[in-house]
């Protein structure tokens, strides 16, 4: 489903610029019901500059949909910057967010652009937004209402123009009943939310996906395509 709350407001161009990154979106596969009306509706959306939740159990392509849906956009010739908040140490979260300059603690030794500044004027995927501890809610919450930041270490702050999507497999309201999520960054996440179904509720799309990687599998080992029949 996809609710729509806001008007999300564009923040002025900044100077940080950067170089596109390509949004593969080849291993999009929708021939369900379910996933063409998906299609349809990232279609519709995908134009605006409003944040954007997918949820959705793992696996179910929450990555790929954040790529097609920036390959749909207005921004699709400039960076798409996807970062795993699951991955990141907690003590990197701000240098891996906002970037840091040279000293700034003890193992930085060059200056280093954070995925904000590397999706300048592009798309910012945070997966699994719903492991960003709670002390960094807080300021991630800052950015998104300001769309500026600090490097650490650095004396003025950066202004950039981010469109952020979030993914999570996590329920989030009932996270911020127990008090491990804020509802403000909810809310100021949620302008539009994204439900996609687990391949159990799109049973249409088993066969094309089999075909696809194991095409892609058989170029990649220099092997002929199998074929497979449906059962």
């Amino acid at each position: 489903y996809v609710a729509n709350s806001r008007p999300h407001n564009s923040p002025e161009k900044n100077a940080l610029a950067q170089p596109a990154m390509a949004a593969s979106t080849r291993d999009w596969i929708d021939q369900s019901d379910v996933m063409q009306r998906l299609t349809s509706l990232v279609a519709n959306i995908a134009p605006t500059d409003a944040n954007l939740l997918i949820i959705g159990e793992n696996g179910t392509g929450k990555s790929q949909l954040a790529a097609r849906h920036h390959h749909l956009s207005q921004r699709k010739n400039q960076p798409f910057i996807a970062t795993n908040m699951a991955a990141i140490p907690e003590s990197l979260f701000e240098s891996e967010l906002f970037g840091h300059q040279k000293g700034a603690f003890t193992d930085a030794k060059q200056n280093r652009l954070g995925c904000f500044a590397s999706a300048n004027q592009g798309t910012l995927l945070l997966d699994e937004i719903g492991a960003l501890p709670f002390h960094l809610q807080a300021k991630l919450l800052q950015v998104l209402e300001t769309q500026q930041f600090r490097p650490l270490g650095a004396e003025q702050s950066l202004r950039v123009n981010v469109r952020i999507i979030a993914a999570t497999n996590q329920d989030l309201p009932q996270a911020i009943s127990a008090g491990e999520f804020r509802q403000d960054l909810y809310y100021r996440l949620n302008t539009f939310i994204i439900e996609l179904p687990p391949l159990r509720a799109r049973i249409a799309d088993i066969l094309p996906l089999a075909s696809f990687y194991l095409g892609q599998f058989a170029t990649q080992y220099h092997k002929p395509t199998p074929q497979l029949a449906a059962c």
